[in-house]
């Protein structure tokens, strides 16, 4: 007995919709390949920055450092901040078992030893730019060694520290 089921061929606009369809779906692919690898920031400490200085000029980055506040200069007729950070490092649970941020803040500004970076902003100075603050920056490293940061954001422990057991009593 013969196969009585007979192939019909595609015919053009089935062609068409195919490669149309296989056409949208490479270009969601893509999308997603290019928008993840520009949108992808390493994370790094001062240390891992001050090691792989050479390898990462150029890239965008992600780094968390203690503020030293007699470092802090501004200028404010053309919005530049420079500063330098000291290293903190980047596990919470080394964190909290050297004492907790405020701690660990207060031990890397006064570490004459401890790795640093300077720091360039160009923007209005944040309010909380102060001595121990921790600062979370976005940017490059540039050719100069410097920390080009693109994005500032800054936390003072010992200001919400102290603020929180009275918030606590009073509810």
């Amino acid at each position: 007995m013969e196969d009585s089921v007979k192939t019909t061929p595609v015919k053009g606009s089935q062609k068409k919709f195919l490669f149309g369809g296989v056409l949208i779906i490479a270009a969601i692919i893509l999308l997603i390949i290019t928008n993840t690898k520009a949108g992808a920031q390493y994370f790094l400490t001062v240390d891992e920055i001050k090691e792989r200085q050479d390898e990462i000029v150029g890239k965008d980055i992600r780094v968390s450092g203690a503020v030293l506040g007699d470092t802090i200069e501004y200028d404010t007729e053309n919005l530049i901040l420079k500063f330098d950070v000291a290293h903190v490092p980047g596990d919470n649970k080394q964190i909290d078992a050297e004492g907790g941020l405020a701690m660990v803040l207060h031990q890397a500004v006064n570490n004459p030893d401890s790795n640093r970076i300077t720091v360039i902003y160009e923007g209005v100075m944040p309010d909380l730019l102060q001595n121990e603050a921790q600062a979370i920056m976005t940017g490059k490293i540039g050719e100069d060694g410097m920390f080009h940061a693109a994005e500032l954001l800054l936390k003072c422990p010992t200001k919400y520290e102290e603020a929180v057991p009275d918030q606590s009593e009073n509810s």
